[in-house]
């Protein structure tokens, strides 16, 4: 029995959510979304148009980390959000936990700030992303991380990663 759990990760407005609902949906698996892991105070700061600090992140990577350790004792595979956009991020969620396995949704700024204008209903700005790409810290390569640029449908990137998983 498959016991993954598939971390999506990238910038907001790479399209994790939509990528990672859909993944799920076509493995069959359990699908959490990060945001629903922040504490209210994380998203009023967000909505506010203020960045998080790696202070107000220690939480939400904690009850993140959490539901990735609830699927793993219940034996059951996942596909879970999040941006781990610092490789400290990553290694917090992936210590001790072999069987994550990062799906790096990879975009340019300019093509993610034009679906970001488009976004309704969000209470992540636009106007942060350049916060989003100061701290990204792209996978290196000992992290073994499914690179998918988001240039195609969300079908297509979710079709390429099922491809190179194997599936």
């Amino acid at each position: 029995m498959d016991r993954s759990i598939l971390l999506v990760m990238g910038v907001s407005g790479s399209g994790k959510t939509t990528v990672g609902a859909m993944l799920a949906g076509a493995l069959g698996w359990k699908y959490a979304e990060a945001d629903g892991f922040h504490p209210a105070a994380n998203i009023e700061k967000m909505a506010a148009g203020h960045p998080l600090t790696d202070e107000d992140r220690r939480p939400w990577l904690a009850a993140i980390a959490a539901w990735i350790d609830q699927q793993t004792a219940a034996g059951q595979p996942g596909v879970v959000t999040c941006s781990a956009l610092k490789r400290a991020y990553r290694d917090f969620l992936r210590a001790g936990r072999p069987q994550v396995r990062l799906m790096y949704l990879q975009g340019s700024r300019d093509l993610i700030a034009a679906r970001m204008t488009a976004r309704q209903g969000h209470f992540f700005t636009a106007a942060m992303l350049d916060t989003q790409f100061a701290d990204l810290e792209e996978p290196a390569p000992d992290e073994h991380a499914l690179t998918v640029s988001i240039g195609g449908t969300p079908k297509h990137i979710v079709e390429e990663i099922l491809a190179q998983l194997g599936r």
